[in-house]
């Protein structure tokens, strides 16, 4: 096939339909603003402003949720060394991490939080560190929270 055949069929121009507009008087009218009402204009973001005053994130309290048992571990990570490829390492000390919550927790569901994400991956996939100590929280949901233990 050449090229010619690949292509769409050409609609003739005189089958397209364009509007066209014979006077500029039938264009729609743009008013035009007084001063009075650009003043008006003007003030409302400064009302908007003082009505809602912006909350620093810090100040807004999170859910509270009614925390039933806290624990802190030291969680051997060494094992994750063990793996058939360097490329795997990190990858296996995050499900190291979880299989050690779910034994020692019992819980429902395990919440990883960034900070310990990041701890383990903070020298890269081949390198993750042989132990972390961690917090866990579990909640009267049955849901246990990982954070980074203080200190």
């Amino acid at each position: 096939m050449s090229q010619e055949e690949k292509s769409e069929p050409e609609v003739p121009a005189e089958e397209i339909e364009i509007p066209e507009i014979e006077d500029i008087e039938e264009l729609p009218e743009i008013e035009e603003i007084g001063e009075e009402e650009l003043e008006e204009l003007e003030a409302v973001p400064e009302e908007i402003e003082e009505v809602t005053p912006e909350i620093p994130l810090e100040e807004i309290p999170e859910e509270e949720e009614e925390i039933i048992d806290e624990r802190i571990y030291t969680v051997p990570l060494r094992k994750a060394y063990w793996t058939g490829s360097r490329l795997r390492r990190s990858n296996r000390a995050v499900r190291i991490l979880r299989e050690f919550v779910e034994r020692h927790m019992k819980p429902e569901g395990v919440v990883i939080q960034p900070e310990v994400n990041e701890k383990i991956w903070a020298r890269g996939i081949q390198k993750p560190p042989r132990r972390v100590r961690i917090r866990t929280t579990k909640n009267s949901e049955n849901l246990v929270r990982v954070y980074l233990a203080e200190g």
